[in-house]
């Protein structure tokens, strides 16, 4: 079995998924296990939505009439990244774009087959289990964080029983739709969506592991005895 530490350092976006179903009992020992993610205050301000069948098919239609309307998506609260991204985070994630359609053998002036690819996170990349996540609207950032965290849980998990997720944050562009269409109440939005399946090895795009900014970029260590 995977140690937690394995499982970190293995955890990788998966963007092509084999259509190997995945069972209802299997995706509920998920998010049983999963549900122990940290919790400020144990408030456990989060839902999950799990789609599969016909219900995954529903959302799928929903998302290519939705952006059929409005391509650039629906106008929204919670945008997915702030306007006018800044250094050195504008740059991480323009250099993560080009090595994944480097892999995928799709220079940059081949702009319909990027777009293409975008568009299949709204099919889950394939995957035959889709989950939406819900938070209440009045939460703060701190819950906000505390679903990320359920989040990550469940992609742990899931990786311990050899399968693959990849978090999608694109779903927030048609967060409005989904909304309606799940019969939300007004104080409720969802977060993000998730991809949950077998991931297909055979496709170079699941080669792609990001890179992370060394240790001494993110971590200041104060008061430390640096002579033991």
């Amino acid at each position: 079995m995977l140690s937690v530490s394995e499982a970190i350092a293995q955890r990788i976006s998966i963007r092509s998924f084999l259509p190997t179903e995945v069972p209802r009992d299997v995706v509920a020992e998920i998010l049983d296990t999963a549900r122990w993610a940290p919790s400020g205050g144990n408030m456990q301000p989060w839902r999950v939505i799990a789609v599969a069948g016909e219900a995954r098919q529903a959302v799928i239609d929903l998302a290519e009439r939705a952006l059929a309307e409005n391509p650039h998506g629906e106008a929204d609260e919670f945008p997915i990244y702030p306007p006018k991204l800044w250094e050195p985070y504008r740059s991480r994630r323009y250099e993560l774009g080009e090595a994944m359609y480097a892999l995928m053998g799709i220079p940059r002036e081949d702009k319909p087959a990027r777009l293409a690819h975008l568009a299949r996170n709204y099919r889950f990349f394939d995957a035959p289990v889709g989950l939406f996540f819900v938070i209440d609207r009045g939460m703060g950032y701190g819950q906000w964080a505390h679903v990320g965290m359920l989040m990550q849980s469940i992609a742990l998990v899931a990786l311990e029983r050899g399968l693959g997720t990849c978090m999608q944050e694109a779903w927030g562009t048609v967060r409005k739709s989904l909304h309606a269409h799940f019969g939300l109440p007004e104080h409720e939005v969802i977060y993000c969506g998730m991809a949950l399946g077998h991931p297909d090895w055979e496709q170079p795009v699941n080669q792609l592991r990001s890179e992370r900014a060394p240790l001494d970029e993110i971590a200041d260590f104060r008061g430390f005895d640096d002579s033991e």
